[in-house]
């Protein structure tokens, strides 16, 4: 199976790259995802191994930390189920739950952040779909030399 590459957002206020690092194993849920389309990123085009862009989003700037893995695949999640929880589905169910989520692992925190306004002027970079205007996914497919692209920047 062909590593996939993906850039996943959180907002740093609620779990930041940093939080991910100080986590036993330095491995962490990426729950309470509530979008089909990014569930279906998660469920159907996820596997271990594939390497991850953790964006910082809605804070100022914007940008990309660091880097992660997909540690496990897509396995439902709980947080659906609970009524306590903030991202409770009172349509779900223990045989009917629609929601996953995945575990991510910290791989390595760049050496400066890579905000952006950076990755609007990269050449290369034109087609990434974080740079479109109005675009909120907060997963979404990165291609090999992108992610390339990226790497580079951070490691300058």
């Amino acid at each position: 199976m062909t590593k996939r590459y993906w850039l996943m957002k959180t907002e740093p206020d609620v779990f930041s790259f940093q939080d991910l690092q100080k986590r036993p194993g330095k491995k962490e849920h990426w729950d309470g995802v509530r979008n089909y389309q990014a569930r279906n990123f998660m469920r159907d085009g996820m596997s271990v191994g594939d390497e991850v862009l953790f964006y910082h989003s809605s804070c100022d700037p914007a940008g990309i930390a660091g880097t992660a893995s997909i540690a496990v695949a897509a396995q439902s999640d709980p947080t659906a189920l609970d009524p306590k929880s903030k991202y409770h589905d009172r349509k779900a169910s223990p045989d009917k739950n629609p929601w996953v989520m995945v575990d991510v692992k910290f791989l390595r925190e760049f050496k400066r952040f890579v905000t952006l306004k950076e990755l609007r002027e990269t050449p290369g970079l034109e087609n990434m779909v974080v740079i479109r205007r109005g675009m909120r996914l907060s997963i979404q497919p990165v291609q090999p030399e992108e992610f390339a692209i990226i790497l580079k920047l951070g490691e300058t």
